[in-house]
């Protein structure tokens, strides 16, 4: 029980409504570091080549092993395979590592492909949290909030997301609030990042809405 205890505050601390029916983490620590988890489609939307690697890292938040993006393209996107759900939440943990053009970390929902999906992304180079949709490859800010995302720090991105109705948090605080109905009913979820982004990832974790 102890396990769960921090991720039960933060559904408290997120406002989450619904009761959710069962709850998924992935930490990677089963995965073999130097290449993409099975289970995973690691690919990218648009142009440019991703690379999204398991690694060891010792700053790992469940060590030893992390989800790294070190590649560059348009939109690197890494889609879980193993769960597809329209009401829920999503969340991970993320660390900003380098990055001339962007430090970007992203989770994405109601996935149809690699092109169509919403993106709730942290930034430290900008300092901003935005709710995007992505349809047909072509990224549209939904709404964003500027504030402080440090590099080099571990952070907790999450979002949950009922019918119209999403909710995205930062580091257990809601901070984007919105309706949007441009992508709806069934998809999958998953990891994003932007540009040159380096990034690592770890405990992803989900959950249905009953």
């Amino acid at each position: 029980m102890k396990k769960f205890a921090g991720l039960l505050i933060v559904v408290a601390s997120c406002l989450a409504q619904h009761a959710i029916a069962k709850e998924t983490r992935v930490n990677f620590d089963d995965a073999k570091p130097g290449s993409a988890p099975k289970g995973w489609l690691a690919t990218e939307t648009g142009i440019g080549t991703a690379r999204w690697t398991v690694e060891n890292d010792a700053s790992a938040p469940s060590s030893p092993n992390v989800l790294k993006q070190s590649g560059e393209a348009e939109f690197p996107v890494c889609i879980y395979q193993k769960a597809k759900f329209s009401d829920g939440f999503v969340e991970v943990k993320f660390q900003p590592v380098a990055g001339r053009e962007d430090q970007a970390a992203g989770i994405i929902f109601r996935a149809k492909d690699k092109d169509d999906y919403y993106a709730a992304r942290a930034n430290a180079l900008e300092d901003n949290v935005v709710l995007f949709h992505v349809l047909h490859g072509h990224r549209e800010e939904v709404k964003g909030v500027d504030m402080k995302v440090s590099a080099h720090t571990w952070h907790k991105l999450r979002a949950e997301f009922h019918g119209t109705h999403i909710i995205v948090c930062f580091d257990g605080k809601p901070v984007v609030e919105t309706d949007d109905d441009s992508i709806k009913g069934f998809g999958k979820i998953g990891l994003w990042t932007k540009s040159d982004s380096v990034t690592l990832f770890d405990d992803f974790c989900f959950g249905e809405s009953k």
